[in-house]
């Protein structure tokens, strides 16, 4: 055997929901690390609109939201001919394995899912069986391709290991099928937060717009959301998540756009005032974004590109989940559709 030979990549999957306009705290959270995984992995990226539906959304709001998703992680540097980029929905295996999968999951397993107790206590008015089947769905997902990786956050982890129970105890009464993934924490970004409330996280349905940076937001209301951004009553710029969160969190996005070291960029602003910190920061994140927002622009108003690049990225999707479910249909023992 020949260990010269270049060994095969390694496959990884992940999703993002198309519940609203992608931010900031998105690109540096999720998305940056997507694009270095691209580079060193067999890579299936999903707009997941199924898991968008487990809370209530107007149809032409999901419409919308779905195209703008597909264009914004091609504006974000994601390539078709790297990764495989495709819309859940538009992949019917999703839904089939999830049902199976269901029958190999516990109830008391499913019950468990903090996930779920949190959002029922938000929206208590919606506690549907989709929310509380969402993480079979997530499983179905990383099931579907033999991701090997899948990249979480530490709030995706309960979900992770339950899809790693649900592979082994397939495997484990049939044989060998599913591959056991694994979580892959990269090195690469970091969580951002709220500029109104540095403890609590940027996301795309933060109640406080202002304290969220939108990837479509103009130049000017970067710099006003900035400089509205909550510090601390002090003067000196340091790094200290405990003490300073809202200085910290400004500091985490500067060095994230501009590629630098976050232990070594507090130099940089020594002898300068928050003001001019909150300046500079979005000087940054407005030069970070600009590229990005011009892709958009031209990706989402070519109907017949975006059309065409789902189309291709479904196709290779569904090409891979049919071969996977028809195995996995199989070893249950369902019959050969004639």
């Amino acid at each position: 055997m020949d260990n010269n030979q270049p060994q095969p990549k390694k496959t990884a999957f992940s999703a993002i929901k198309p519940t609203g306009a992608f931010t900031l705290g998105n690109y540096i959270g999720a998305l940056k690390n997507w694009l270095f995984m691209q580079e060193e992995y067999h890579c299936y990226y999903a707009v997941a609109d199924l898991h968008a539906i487990t809370v209530d959304i107007p149809a032409p709001e999901l419409r919308s939201n779905t195209l703008d998703a597909f264009a914004s992680l091609l504006a974000v540097g994601l390539d078709p001919k790297k990764s495989i980029l495709f819309v859940q929905s538009h992949v019917p295996q999703h839904s089939e394995l999830t049902w199976v999968l269901n029958c190999y999951t516990q109830f008391g397993e499913a019950r468990r899912m903090t996930q779920f107790k949190d959002k029922s206590l938000t929206a208590p008015q919606n506690i549907n069986v989709g929310l509380f089947d969402y993480p079979v769905l997530m499983a179905a997902d990383i099931l579907l391709y033999g991701a090997d990786f899948v990249p979480i956050g530490k709030d995706q982890k309960q979900h992770l290991e339950l899809s790693r129970t649900i592979a082994e105890r397939f495997n484990g009464r049939y044989s060998p099928t599913f591959t056991v993934p694994e979580g892959f924490f990269p090195k690469y970004g970091a969580k951002v937060f709220s500029l109104s409330d540095p403890l609590k996280k940027m996301g795309k349905t933060d109640e406080f717009s202002e304290g969220c940076i939108f990837i479509q937001d103009t130049p000017e209301v970067i710099r006003r959301k900035f400089k509205r951004a909550v510090t601390d009553s002090e003067t000196e710029i340091r790094y200290d998540a405990v003490k300073k969160p809202g200085v910290t969190n400004l500091l985490t996005i500067y060095a994230i756009c501009t590629d630098k070291e976050v232990k070594g960029i507090e130099k940089e602003f020594s002898g300068k005032n928050y003001a001019q910190l909150k300046e500079i920061v979005a000087d940054a994140v407005i030069g970070k974004l600009a590229p990005m927002q011009k892709t958009f622009k031209e990706v989402r108003g070519d109907k017949t590109l975006l059309t065409s690049l789902m189309k291709e990225g479904a196709q290779m999707a569904e090409r891979n989940a049919r071969k996977m479910l028809s195995k996995v249909y199989r070893k249950i023992g369902f019959v050969e559709k004639p």
